[in-house]
């Protein structure tokens, strides 16, 4: 069974850093597209970044660019994401997904799996 485990959420300063992982299993990381998403208090789901299945290709959204590093470590099965400078309007539960093939996509309504969430909060 496909299983996506995030961790490594927690408080950070503003202009702090975190690093969130997620641990998967049950299927071939290194054939999918993955991605990370967030939803704020009161706010829609909020797509972040994604990642092609090999790590070849990442992108971003524009809010998080030059500050947020999506890789992954397909022999450990696992997917991270980096990130610095952080504003307390990031403050979320992050989510991270399986894509249903090799190339991201912004659509995550098409996401195929999803972890339960890792809470960041980024308060002084």
């Amino acid at each position: 069974q496909v299983q996506l485990v995030e961790s490594g959420g927690g408080l950070a300063q503003p202009g702090g850093s975190l690093r969130l992982s997620c641990a998967a299993s049950g299927f071939t990381c290194s054939s999918f597209a993955m991605s990370w998403s967030r939803q704020a208090p009161g706010e829609g789901l909020e797509w972040v970044s994604g990642i092609y299945s090999d790590g070849s290709d990442t992108y971003y959204a524009d809010s998080v660019k030059g500050r947020f590093t999506i890789y992954r470590d397909n022999a450990k099965n696992t997917l991270y994401l980096q990130m610095n400078s952080m504003k307390p309007e990031e403050t979320a539960l992050y989510y991270c997904a399986k894509e249903p093939s090799a190339a991201p996509t912004t659509g995550w309504g098409e996401y195929d799996y999803w972890g339960q969430g890792t809470q960041v909060t980024v308060s002084s």
